[in-house]
């Protein structure tokens, strides 16, 4: 089995319950309030930002220069293609991009992008690695389920339609290469780390979502 077969296994009772949550369904049978997708996309947005920047901390560590140049690709995809995406969504909602980045982190998005940067700045590189597999793998793997269904609403389809397509699939592929090459050398105690910021983040991945159907604020 490979090392990322293992990390899916552990994490698989986190992926189930994101099935479940009401925001995911919400996209294919029409009920997901369009002020809790708007809220969600521009925390999104901001999101986008941190991780491009934690992509390119990845690429500074990478012990390949291999890799180095994808993780590099792929700071630049999270900034431009991503951001593509996201100003058609705004577009659809009236806003303006400096609206959007004038917006404040709602609390999970600010401890989601905060943990990530931790991560990939002050522990080894396959520690960061593990920490960002879970935005890449269980996007896609949501993408796939959820397109067998659809979704009535346009702009849902088209969230469903980016993250299921054949050309992110295989940017997730090449990233868990990776993650399984790296484990290859590693001590048990190397890939209990690792597993232990997989769960975390896959774990965030749930809250993230919850925090745009809750239109989460600051309690105080």
């Amino acid at each position: 089995m490979r090392y990322t077969e293992q990390l899916w296994q552990v994490a698989t009772p986190i992926y189930q319950a994101i099935l479940r949550h009401p925001f995911i369904t919400g996209l294919t049978d029409g009920t997901l309030p369009r002020e809790a997708f708007e809220f969600y996309v521009v925390q999104d947005a901001h999101y986008l930002r941190y991780f491009a920047q934690c992509l390119s901390i990845l690429a500074a560590k990478a012990p390949s220069e291999h890799w180095m140049m994808e993780f590099n690709d792929h700071a630049k995809n999270a900034i431009v293609v991503e951001r593509s995406l996201h100003e058609g969504f705004f577009k659809e909602f009236g806003l303006l991009p400096e609206q959007v980045y004038a917006t404040p982190l709602a609390p999970t998005c600010l401890a989601y992008t905060h943990y990530l940067l931790a991560v990939c700045y002050a522990r080894p590189f396959h520690e960061g690695l593990s920490a960002v597999l879970p935005c890449y793998w269980i996007y896609w793997e949501v993408g796939k389920h959820l397109e067998q269904c659809g979704s009535p609403n346009p702009l849902y389809q088209r969230w469903i339609d980016t993250y299921a397509s054949e050309e992110f699939g295989t940017i997730v592929q090449t990233v868990l290469a990776i993650t399984d090459a790296v484990a290859e050398s590693l001590t048990e105690t190397q890939r209990t780390a690792m597993q232990e910021h997989f769960v975390i983040s896959s774990r965030f991945e749930w809250m993230f979502w919850d925090m745009g159907y809750r239109q989460e604020q600051w309690a105080v």
